[in-house]
């Protein structure tokens, strides 16, 4: 199977009250072997103090427009409610497979929503039943600090001084589970942490053959 090399930057921001205070700054770029950076993937650090993830306030949204879910990957902490608007000019019909979490959405039209809450950490392959071009993926998570990557392949998060496990998923990732993982301690100060993954070239199958 061709794969391609990607170096992976993580930045991450400080999040939810009740977890230890934070301490400083993880950085992080990600880029492939070419260096061009490499979007949506999400990066998890689950601290050996514990703690459940939380919500960030505001809504999770994974949108269809232009033909297309936006975002590609989607990160929720676990319990959070997630809306489905459709932003289209036609009708979409919404459905996974994925063991976590089986469902569909019915056509609805242009102007309409659903929503769905997610009890169970894992992944949901996404697809609609009418445009087989579009798929995304929704990454529910039980750690109480994670982000994903945007566009320039760059996160921010503010950890606490504490050791855990620093974890990276994306789709295309080419593991187990697709994703990788290191111990790793937060100490007084900024710090930065690299990995380097192997990504398939071409893309994962949507709509739950994940």
């Amino acid at each position: 199977m061709k794969t391609v090399l990607v170096r992976l930057g993580l930045v991450l921001p400080c999040l939810f009250a009740g977890l230890p205070a934070c301490a400083a700054t993880l950085d992080v770029s990600v880029t492939d072997a070419a260096g061009r950076p490499v979007p949506s993937a999400v990066v998890t650090f689950a601290p050996v103090s514990g703690g459940a993830a939380q919500g960030r306030g505001g809504s999770y949204v994974m949108a269809q427009k232009d033909i297309k879910f936006v975002p590609y990957v989607l990160a929720v902490p676990v319990g959070a409610t997630v809306d489905f608007p459709n932003q289209d000019r036609v009708n979409h019909h919404v459905y996974s497979f994925s063991p976590v979490q089986r469902f569909q959405f019915p056509l609805y039209g242009p102007g309409k929503k659903r929503s769905l809450r997610f009890d169970h950490p894992g992944t949901v392959a996404l697809a609609c039943n009418i445009h087989d071009s579009m798929s995304a993926y929704i990454r529910i998570v039980d750690q109480p600090y994670f982000a994903t990557t945007d566009d320039k392949g760059r996160a921010s998060l503010d950890l606490p001084a504490d050791a855990g496990t620093l974890a990276v998923w994306q789709p295309q990732l080419d593991a187990p589970d697709h994703s990788v993982s290191r111990k790793f301690t937060m100490s007084a100060g900024a710090a930065q942490q690299t990995f380097s993954v192997r990504l398939r070239a071409e893309a994962l199958p949507s709509g739950g053959a994940y």
